[in-house]
Order: C-alpha cells, then structure tokens, then sequence
C-alpha cells in the first residue's frame, strides 16, 4: 500500500528552484530517513508534500481534505514551540482532533490511545505536569507524543531527535522503528547520520534540488556520496550489533 506519492514534484520561490524532480513512493513498513547537507531542502520537501507551501507536479497527501490528511497522515514540524500553558494530557489528546467531531468528548479509544502515546515516550511520570514548564527536550517528547497519539498509517517528523539526549534520540528511533515493523511508516529528516544508518530502513539523499540516493543505508552511504555531498569521510561497518556509522573527517 502507498502511503505517499511524489510525481514530477518540485518547489519553486522567487523564480528560482528549491526542489526539482522529485518522484518517490513510501509504502507500508517503512522507516524513512530524508538526509542531506544544510539549506538542500529536507524541510520544505516535506512541507510540500503535506500541501502547507505551494508546489508543482502531484503529492498524494495535499490532494486529500485536510480531515482526510489528518487521519492519514500526522505531522510534526521542526518548530517546538507550546504557546499556552497546558498539561501535557491536554496537548498529546490533540493528537486525537481528526477522529473526534467538532464538540465530541474524547471516547475511550481516544483516552487508550493517549495512554499507548505517553507509554511511548516515558512520560507517565510527567502526567498533570504544564507543558511550558518542561525543559526543551521534555516538551520535544511530549509534541512527539502528541504525533503518535494521531494512530495515523504515516508520521512525518521533521528532525524530531534535536535537543533530545542520546538515550532519548535512540529511544525515539526505536519507536519509529517499532511503529514501521508494526506496518505503519515514518519519514524522519535527521543531521545524525549515525542514527539514521542504524535504524532506518531506508534514506533518500536530497542535495542540489533533487534525489541524490535512495535506498537502504549501507548502499547509499558510500564514500563517494559522503565526499560529494556532506564533505565528509567515515567509518561504516556491518557488525554483529547492526550497522555502525561514524564520521570521521572533514574533506577539503
């Protein structure tokens, strides 16, 4: 099953190109890691592909309502941004506004799914707590939370590990991956090439406007794209705990 299509898709602004050519399909069970240098356009692809900034040639998901986008697919932007002070309940049920009608009281499904997200996220503890009182990693688990309370086929998070600690950045790839071995999928934009080879099932390069690579890590990670692309060498290894990528220098 596709979750999301990209045909002939592109960006434009102030006549110039941001993103060109761009034709992909993310089916079920796949964790999708959108990598590429500064300023290449991981953010406004995806944007883009949601339908919140203007774009040419055709994205599955911006055709839809945005009643039938929000149950199919959940977002969250790289802004962490809580403007009120809410408890973090409060803010993760947002998650679940496309289910419920407009003035419908969350039902007990609604309430389960809350519990399944906070469970997720090691934020039982946290419960009845204001949200703008959270340090900025806290309120980062909280907004993924929030995502995850959705239950959608499709998460979209745009570098949701920044500002994490290293136990929670790998906590949370451990949660995209076990939502991708569950059937659902997530596409992720990350700078830590490290995790990215390690939990992605799948990463697609954008540099120069367009698709560099796209495939399973250890194919897409070669020297040649590193050199080329993040101006970088690095170790990359097979071992018998997974895939292990380090950076190790910058190239000149």
């Amino acid at each position: 099953m596709t979750l999301l299509s990209l045909s002939d898709f592109g960006v434009a602004r102030r006549n110039r190109d941001i993103l060109r050519g761009i034709n992909l399909r993310v089916g079920t069970g796949e964790l999708v890691g959108i990598i590429g240098p500064n300023g290449a356009g991981k953010t406004t692809l995806m944007r883009a592909a949601l339908g919140l900034i203007a774009s040419v040639g055709h994205s599955s998901l911006a055709a839809l309502s945005p009643r039938e986008r929000g149950r199919a697919v959940a977002w969250m932007p790289q802004s962490r941004e809580i403007a009120w002070p809410v408890d973090i309940d409060t803010l993760v049920m947002l998650g679940r506004t496309p289910h419920l009608a407009a003035g419908q009281r969350p039902r007990d499904a609604d309430l389960a799914a809350v519990d399944r997200a906070m469970q997720r996220m090691d934020l039982n503890g946290f419960r009845g707590r204001t949200a703008t009182r959270l340090s900025g990693g806290e309120q980062t688990r909280v907004l993924i939370a929030r995502a995850l309370a959705q239950e959608t086929p499709l998460l979209m998070a745009d570098e949701p590990i920044a500002g994490l600690d290293p136990a929670h950045q790998i906590a949370t790839m451990q949660t995209f991956s076990a939502l991708a071995q569950d059937g659902h999928s997530v596409i992720v934009s990350l700078h830590d090439l490290g995790l990215a080879a390690r939990h992605c099932t799948r990463l697609i390069v954008i540099d120069k406007g367009g698709i560099a690579a796209d495939g399973p890590p250890q194919d897409v990670l070669t020297s040649d794209l590193l050199r080329d692309t993040f101006r970088i060498s690095a170790y990359l290894e097979t071992t018998e705990n997974g895939l292990v990528f380090q950076p190790l220098g910058v190239v000149t």
